[in-house]
């Protein structure tokens, strides 16, 4: 089923300009890429540099061959042969009419060639598993539409007026099968073939695990033993939503620890988790305080712990995390995402920090919110060197409920889709 992409608008402003004139799109495997890059640009010759035989011919290409063999061509699987944007550089250098797409599945592209040799020459765009409102069009010729999360980034703050129940919400029946999806299934495009069962999406997800460790991984690191990588991937699943204890898990798999650090960041790069920093009011302590992990797809998270269901409470907090995450970076929000703990105990799940402000959240599984479960949220302000815009709750519950002037505790499908 073919799904819309919120990115498609930023693509299509710039696509033209010269900002536009090498775009480099990565993203996980089997995000959507190639079907988006071939529905928006039809006229770019497709090039798949997956195959060893024909990219050592691609390479060996002058910047005139390229100007005048494939003056718009969209590169698949670029970080296979880096030395073709070198040959990408040097033909848009030359020549002012020449357009290419480069698409990859690592942020290894952006860490290394793409940084070193297209500085200033590109534009970026990072693509993710789909989002709730992504998941609710059907069409390239549907129009995704923001969430209340998007439209208050995009405000700048002004709260949404939520209805009292979700159930009183006039898209509650949409979005509320949607939510039953993304919390099943997870956000991979693949998996929305109507023509798919149950069991068949989830060996998909098995397959796609496999794949990621046999390719993605041999392309960022060309590990010998992968049975410690695996180890660890299963361990940061099982784990989701926890602090990044190195010491532990290096103790655990029998590495070093900063073999461990390695580890994460391949899944990093790779776009399979998501790394939220410790907040501190001293700018310069964020970055050495222990980082929360988080898995950032639920299907491919079950697929790699072995199960089907059975939602944990630190899993619902990890999906609703990385699904603000995407939500904010398909409308090219600049939102920095933390996790805040202090000496004495109060924690909160997530602290988003805007130009503005802060919006805070705390994740709670249940169907029944009580003021209690914003008890951390109604002292946070005191802490912050901004204004908290505002914070929420995001649970099961049906009932929206106003907790102060500042904390709205509310159904998080009603928020995020």
């Amino acid at each position: 089923m073919e799904i819309q992409r919120q990115i498609v608008k930023d693509i299509n402003k710039i696509k033209n300009k010269k900002i536009g004139r090498i775009l480099v799109l990565t993203g996980a495997r089997q995000v959507g890429k190639t079907t988006l890059v071939k529905h928006l640009l039809p006229e770019y010759e497709y090039i798949s540099v997956e195959d060893p035989v024909t990219r050592t011919d691609y390479a060996k290409l002058t910047s005139e061959q390229w100007h005048s063999f494939y003056p718009q061509a969209a590169l698949d699987e670029v970080q296979k042969e880096p030395s073709l944007i070198e040959s990408i550089k040097a033909t848009y250098d030359k020549f002012d009419d020449v357009r290419y797409v480069l698409l990859g599945s690592s942020q290894i592209l952006l860490l290394k060639k793409i940084k070193e040799s297209l500085a200033g020459r590109c534009t970026i765009i990072d693509m993710y598993p789909l989002t709730l409102p992504e998941l609710e069009t059907i069409g390239f010729d549907t129009e995704v539409r923001e969430s209340a999360w998007q439209r208050l980034l995009a405000n700048r703050g002004t709260k949404p007026i939520f209805a009292p129940s979700f159930n009183m919400d006039k898209r509650a029946a949409q979005i509320r099968q949607v939510w039953d999806y993304y919390t099943t299934y997870g956000g991979y495009p693949a998996l929305t073939d109507e023509e798919m069962t149950h069991e068949s999406r989830f060996l998909w997800l098995k397959n796609y695990v496999r794949t990621y460790l046999e390719r993605d991984i041999q392309d960022l690191a060309m590990l010998r033993d992968l049975e410690p990588f695996i180890k660890l991937q299963k361990a940061i699943a099982v784990n989701t939503a926890q602090t990044v204890n190195l010491a532990s898990l290096a103790a655990d798999l029998q590495v070093s620890a900063k073999t461990v650090q390695r580890y994460i960041e391949y899944l990093n790069v790779s776009y399979q988790t998501l790394l939220l920093p410790a907040w501190s009011a001293n700018q310069a302590k964020r970055l050495s305080r222990a980082p929360k992990i988080h898995y950032m797809d639920y299907g491919v998270l079950q697929a790699v712990v072995g199960k089907q269901g059975g939602m944990t409470g630190a899993e619902f907090e990890s999906l609703l995390v990385t699904e603000l995450y995407k939500q904010a970076k398909n409308i090219q929000s600049n939102a920095t995402f933390y996790h805040l703990r202090t000496h004495d105990g109060m924690e909160v799940d997530l602290l988003v920090e805007t130009q503005d402000g802060y919006f805070a959240f705390e994740f709670k599984q249940t169907e029944h919110v009580s003021r209690t479960d914003a008890r951390h949220l109604l002292r946070v302000e005191g802490m912050l060197d901004k204004p908290l815009l505002h914070a929420f709750v995001l649970s099961n519950d049906l009932q929206t409920k106003e907790i102060s002037d500042k904390v709205t505790a509310v159904n998080a499908a009603l928020l995020l889709g």
